[in-house]
């Protein structure tokens, strides 16, 4: 798919392109390529004569490859975007963005929240948008908004399953959901510490690259610090869920004793009964009890006496609670 965008009254319209013809007439700032086909690679190289990475080229993380000036004065750039799905896990997806032109050109496997609220707020905002930099900058500005309202989310599963972890009954089935809950929200939580990182890097690049005019390079001042006040809440959320993980565990290890304390009492009931059976069990000659009429109940009535004996014990001391 292949998305163009032009700059009209101080918005950014999209044009429709269906043929090589509409793409030729249009005066994009900024071309957009979602998954594209070999015919719509073609017809960007023809007309624009730039060349689109491979897939295999915008996954490439090497440092040399994610920010360079090609031979032609082309500036390449690959940053990661966050992509949470609601039938799945949240991944990440690296984007490739070509700037040649004066336009800007991004091509990416998947459509990303991130480029849709852009293209809607362009829209709604006029002025907002000057060039093919502002662009680019608002990208990343609203990533950084993106991954804000997905901290949120995460600060709110947390509190969810805070409350099942501290609720009075707390079963191995609870603590088995809990571990899964705080194990997502981990690795949402590191994915969204990545992908800022990756953004930082890019801006800083912009910004040592001297591509941008003072109000771009404002923006993207504000920009890192917004990161920056992530980062912060990131480790915040890291530290819950390492305590929420650790509470959790606490909780499997009280049931555990639970169960071991149980073993524990019904071993230490049925040692003195086990003894009394082990006496009259063995083979002498001489055992008054063995012709003595009331020697079977007065065995029984010993092993079940010693048995109950620890047990009121062990209650009367409070070990069984």
């Amino acid at each position: 798919m292949i998305n163009v965008f032009v700059l009209q009254n101080g918005r950014l319209n999209q044009v429709p392109i269906e043929t090589r013809e509409d793409l030729e007439e249009a005066a994009p700032v900024w071309v957009d390529l979602t998954d594209p086909t070999d015919d719509e690679r073609a017809w960007v190289k023809a007309i624009y004569g730039v060349t689109l990475p491979g897939e295999d080229e915008v996954k490439d993380i090497e440092a040399s490859a994610r920010y360079y000036e090609a031979e032609n004065g082309d500036l390449h750039l690959r940053t990661d975007f966050l992509l949470e799905e609601d039938d799945g896990p949240s991944r990440i997806v690296t984007v490739a963005f070509i700037l040649a032109r004066k336009m800007l050109f991004s091509v990416h496997t998947d459509d990303l929240p991130v480029f849709r609220l852009v293209r809607m707020r362009a829209r709604s905002r006029p002025g907002s948008i000057a060039d093919y930099m502002d662009v680019l900058l608002d990208l990343y500005a609203t990533d950084a908004e993106y991954s804000a309202d997905a901290l949120e989310g995460i600060y709110q599963n947390l509190e969810e399953v805070s409350f099942r972890v501290l609720q009075e009954e707390f079963t191995d089935r609870d603590a088995a959901d809990a571990l899964s809950a705080i194990a997502h929200e981990e690795d949402l939580n590191g994915r969204i510490r990545r992908n800022m990182m990756d953004t930082r890097r890019a801006v800083s690049f912009l910004m040592r690259g001297r591509l941008l005019n003072s109000e771009q390079f404002e923006e993207a001042r504000q920009i890192l610090r917004d990161i920056e006040s992530l980062d912060g809440h990131t480790s915040f959320l890291f530290d819950k869920i390492n305590f929420l993980m650790d509470a959790t565990v606490g909780f499997i290890n009280i049931n555990q004793n639970k169960i071991i304390k149980i073993f524990s009492v019904a071993s230490v009931a049925f040692l003195p009964p086990t003894l009394i059976a082990s006496v009259y069990g063995m083979n002498f000659d001489f055992m008054p009890e063995l012709k003595w009429t009331l020697g079977y109940p007065w065995a029984w009535g010993l092993m079940i006496t010693s048995a109950i004996a620890p047990f009121l014990y062990f209650r009367h001391r409070g070990w069984l609670k």
